[in-house]
């Protein structure tokens, strides 16, 4: 039987903000980090994404290497004495997406390893899935740490859009938002991490976990009815684990990238599964400042979770956090803060 996870300290590097802090903030405003890149849109305009403001100009793996490595030294200064008993398991891009920033995981994980100034663990692994990563991580955090495989897990999520490989495959495909295309996504790039721990006293406890797969996926809905079982599925494995009613839930925080594709199966799955007299559930989502950062999202969301609840200006209790894929993949995780805890 797994025991309760919690996450003790988190970091973010982000178009809005090289911190948690300044980036969580940035995001409670609802500003963005939105601007012209270098590429070309289906117009002929410059594209519109969201850009690490980084101090140097490092590209493709370097590059990521430093976003990751960054968010990963923050969320070690508060709580030190993890460095040396951590096992990182870093949440990348899916395999075979075109664009791809680092496509060679293993040399990706060494060289922040390097640059982080922390010796990768024995039980390090790579999870590449994309923007569900973070679940499959969590799952495999719980299950490393009940099994005292390792004191801490490091959850680090790093991708990016902003390639020329992500942005000419996107935009062939009619996914990226542009002056003739309102129904698309903004390419982004970011990276954040979540230090978990067993018992270890963190503002954020996972009460329950879902993972699921959808049939319909965005790229063969139109075949298929779409009801949005992917993610009403965990949805329901979550909130059964954590023991809990979807009308108990407080707020929301999504994935959503822009398509109403993923609004509609975040609505459907809700819909579903909402029973009784409930209250206003919020809904939040990072994309709305930052774009879509892939791989990253799932620690994003749980840092903003964490920092809201800190700073207590969060929607509700519990929350739940969800995130889905372009294959159809599903997460849900349904988590608690210190507020409530032992009611």
């Amino acid at each position: 039987m797994s025991i309760p996870i919690d996450i003790v300290s988190i970091g973010m590097v982000t178009a809005v903000g090289l911190d948690a802090p300044s980036a969580c903030a940035a995001m409670r405003a609802h500003l963005d980090g939105f601007q012209e890149t270098r590429f070309l849109g289906s117009g002929g305009d410059w594209l519109i994404g969201a850009p690490v403001p980084l101090p140097r100009s490092w590209i493709g793996e370097k590059r990521m290497a430093h976003l990751a490595a960054g968010a990963i030294c923050e969320a070690f200064e508060s709580v030190p004495e993890a460095r040396g008993k951590t096992a990182l398991i870093l949440c990348l891009a899916e395999m075979g997406r075109p664009g791809r920033p680092a496509p060679d995981g293993t040399r990706l994980l060494d060289w922040i390893a390097q640059i982080a100034e922390c010796p990768p663990h024995g039980r390090s692994r790579i999870v590449a899935h994309g923007r569900p990563s973070g679940h499959v991580a969590l799952e495999q955090a719980r299950r490393m740490l009940t099994a005292g495989e390792a004191p801490y897990v490091m959850i680090a999520g790093v991708d990016s859009y902003l390639t020329a490989g992500a942005v000419t495959h996107y935009l062939s495909d009619n996914r990226l938002l542009t002056l003739d295309n309102p129904n698309g996504f903004i390419p982004g790039e970011a990276a954040a991490a979540a230090l978990c721990a067993r018992h270890g006293g963190g503002l954020m406890r996972l009460l329950g976990l879902g993972l699921a797969r959808e049939t319909a996926y965005i790229y063969n809905h139109a075949d298929l009815p779409f009801r949005g079982d992917g993610m009403t599925s965990a949805y329901r494995a979550a909130l059964a684990e954590a023991g809990m009613e979807m009308n108990r839930i407080g707020y929301r925080i999504s994935d959503a990238i822009g398509e109403s594709y993923f609004f509609k199966q975040s609505a459907l799955a809700s819909l579903r599964l909402v029973r009784g007299h409930h209250g206003f559930q919020d809904f939040w989502s990072p994309t709305e400042s930052v774009g879509n950062v892939g791989a990253a999202v799932v620690p994003m969301m749980a840092g903003m979770a964490m920092t809201a609840a800190r700073k207590g200006y969060d929607a509700g209790e519990p929350v739940l956090i969800e995130a889905s894929g372009d294959d159809g993949a599903c997460g849900a995780a349904v988590f608690t803060t210190g507020k409530t805890r032992g009611r």
